[in-house]
């Protein structure tokens, strides 16, 4: 299933709803999983990002729909990124390089 990196930065509304519920991150990760979006991995960072998702989706637009759907709550604006593994992606390039290999003979 792809995998997709998911940073998120806190409006001033969302800043404000986690120092009174903190536990409402556990409760946004449940509502994306019913979603049928995985949190695999999430770090609160420091910086201009205040968290790092990793993710499991099953398609570019079940992850678009939460995006969408957690945007709209005007607490979050996100930046999704779909996430190659890196084992596939060097694959893809000897596939391309020997495909242009073939094309010069």
């Amino acid at each position: 299933m792809p995998i997709y990196v998911m940073l998120s930065t806190l409006t001033d509304d969302g800043m404000e709803t986690l120092h009174e519920h903190p536990d409402r991150i556990k409760e946004v990760n449940q509502e994306i999983e019913r979603l049928g979006v995985k949190v695999l991995y999430q770090w609160a960072v420091l910086g201009p990002y205040d968290f790092v998702n990793v993710v499991e989706a099953p398609d570019n637009e079940t992850i678009a729909r939460v995006s969408v759907e957690l945007g709209a709550r005007g607490t979050v604006k996100l930046m999704t990124m779909p996430a190659i593994p890196i084992d596939d992606f060097i694959a893809r390039l000897k596939e391309g390089r020997e495909e242009n290999e073939e094309d010069e003979d």
